[in-house]
């Protein structure tokens, strides 16, 4: 009887444990994709902000999102991102102002400076997406990011295209799999009705 139960604790953790990894490998298979096309917007989720400045992260999804905007990919960007520790800026709207510098017109950039979390960016972001009847978006992130962000929106209806940044820093293959693991985690979590 006890081995029964054994089982029944252990089978299920084993089964987790191998569909994180299968989803990890997604992961990883997406993050070097690029499938810009033409869209109706470009969505680009937010990164930590220094005081008014982009993170060296946040600016590389901007310097990437400004690309495929200057290639006429989408006649908007959307900026995502609320206020991390900072109580005067927010991520999207440093992101907003980083764009106007570099030549994006501003009612050409829409902001959702709201959320903290992936989930609550992505919930604002499909929020102004429905409202201003926008159907297909280019999401730019890190690879290992876009993965998720895709199943979310596509959940919604959206016809998605993702468009990893450049890799800006040399990552180890061990960190990059840790990266693609705690994605894959979120990526369950909002399955079973938890988005972070």
């Amino acid at each position: 009887m006890k081995r029964i139960i054994g089982w029944l604790v252990v089978l299920p953790m084993i089964t987790l444990l191998g569909y994180m990894f299968y989803v990890a490998q997604q992961i990883e298979r997406q993050s070097l994709i690029d499938e810009s096309r033409p869209a109706d917007v470009i969505l680009v989720m937010g990164a930590a902000e220094y005081r008014g400045r982009p993170s060296p992260v946040l600016q590389g999804r901007l310097n990437h999102a400004l690309l495929l905007y200057l290639k006429e990919m989408a006649p908007y960007i959307l900026t995502t991102g609320g206020a991390g520790g900072d109580p005067q800026f927010t991520e999207g709207e440093v992101a907003r102002a980083y764009l106007v510098m570099h030549g994006v017109p501003a009612e050409a950039i829409i902001t959702d400076a709201v959320g903290s979390t992936t989930g609550q960016s992505l919930d604002a972001a499909i929020e102004s997406m429905r409202r201003m009847n926008l159907h297909s978006c280019i999401v730019v992130s890190d690879g290992y990011h876009i993965y998720r962000v895709k199943r979310e929106l596509e959940a919604q209806g959206f016809t998605v295209y993702g468009s990893p940044k450049p890799p800006a820093g040399s990552l180890s293959p061990r960190e990059l799999k840790w990266l693609y693991l705690r994605q894959a985690a979120g990526f369950v979590l909002w399955r079973v009705g938890i988005n972070l």
